[in-house]
């Protein structure tokens, strides 16, 4: 522990050093007059301000601490004052202490933090009709979940199976911190459970897959249109022959990267290709990102997993109202209520070891 905070302090000290030489370098006339270098000088110091601003107030109560304690070390002092010099260590630790925290946030996960907008994909994996059922059990747990933070779910893309379960759902989730909290939800979930379509009692065994994106800005992701082929057809599937009778449905296919997104959910042509487009956008960011940041994406891996759906990382065992992620050893007995939304204590644990583990990784 006690190196671990060497270990976060001399990170401190490095960025404070780097964000002043940001300051000389943005006052320099050259720089100052150069649209093109003072850009990128002024959004590195914007992000590393609240880190540094903090850290300073840090050092200046390490000081206060410091110059109390001298105080106390006084023998010639008032027994009124070293009460005084007392008191003010405590109370300047305990401010130092939750400063400390702050910053620990701050440096490992304000940039999850800022992301406010994610796609998420859910499909049935093997079990048939169950595992459709646990999909749409899954969609709902979200999206309970979302309400209760009051976020914004829209859906892009439904395609339900006759016995009431998914064949696939697409959503896009939005609101202040949403992929700080649901960015673990990717991966493969295992549910046991006698099933509804199960006449014998048995439990049995099935699957879904849930995959999380954060959704970039059109600004942070171009794509050439030239590189993408759009094939129209007509939407199949329900909604009627109005449906059937319009080539409304698109395919969209990056050749780049070889990623395919199909939209079929609205009548509108124009709608189904402004929702596959957003889509595409989503899945070449995280492509090229997870090339451009591998480094990050295997420290990422290590803790929370890499959201590869082939990857199993929780099960829900209904039978003794249990769940238990995988990746953190942890199981809770209120499945009950976390399958309706109530997932405030799984994801803080989630978030409490992605911490602890990026600090290591400092």
């Amino acid at each position: 522990m006690v190196q671990q905070q060497d270990n976060l302090l001399t990170k401190l000290d490095e960025l404070d050093a780097r964000y002043a030489q940001i300051e000389t370098q943005i006052s320099d006339p050259a720089i100052a007059g150069s649209h093109e270098k003072l850009i990128p000088l002024s959004k590195e110091q914007g992000k590393l301000r609240p880190l540094v601003m903090k850290y300073r107030k840090f050092r200046e109560m390490a000081g206060q601490i410091q110059d109390a304690e001298t105080m106390m070390a006084d023998a010639d002092l008032d027994a009124e004052f070293r009460k005084l010099a007392q008191e003010e260590i405590v109370q300047l630790t305990g401010q130092q202490s939750t400063i400390l925290e702050e910053i620990k946030d701050t440096l490992v996960m304000a940039d999850d933090a800022a992301i406010d907008s994610i796609i998420m994909e859910i499909r049935p994996g093997t079990g048939g009709d169950e595992a459709a059922l646990f999909a749409r059990d899954l969609q709902n747990m979200y999206v309970k979940y979302a309400e209760r933070r009051h976020w914004k779910v829209e859906v892009l893309d439904f395609a339900p199976t006759e016995m009431g379960g998914l064949r696939e759902v697409i959503m896009n989730i939005k609101g202040s911190g949403v992929w700080s909290k649901l960015g673990y939800e990717g991966g493969g979930h295992r549910v046991q459970r006698v099933p509804e379509t199960e006449s014998q009692g048995r439990v049995h065994t099935s699957a879904a897959t849930v995959a999380v994106l954060p959704e970039p800005e059109e600004a942070d992701v171009h794509i050439d249109p030239n590189e993408v082929i759009e094939h129209v057809s007509r939407a199949g599937g329900p909604g009627g022959q109005s449906v059937n009778k319009l080539n409304s449905a698109i395919k969209l296919e990056h050749v780049p990267t070889g990623i395919t997104v199909s939209m079929r959910e609205e009548k509108s042509q124009h709608k189904n290709r402004a929702k596959a487009w957003r889509i595409l956008r989503t899945r070449v960011y995280e492509h090229y990102q997870s090339r451009i940041d591998k480094d990050r994406e295997d420290k990422r891996r290590t803790m929370i997993g890499s959201g590869d759906r082939s990857q199993r990382i929780r099960t829900y065992n209904f039978p003794q109202n249990r769940l238990t992620d995988h990746r953190i050893n942890l199981s809770l007995y209120s499945l009950d209520r976390i399958i309706l939304g109530e997932m405030d204590e799984l994801i803080a644990a989630l978030q409490d070891y992605d911490k602890q583990q990026r600090l290591q990784n400092l």
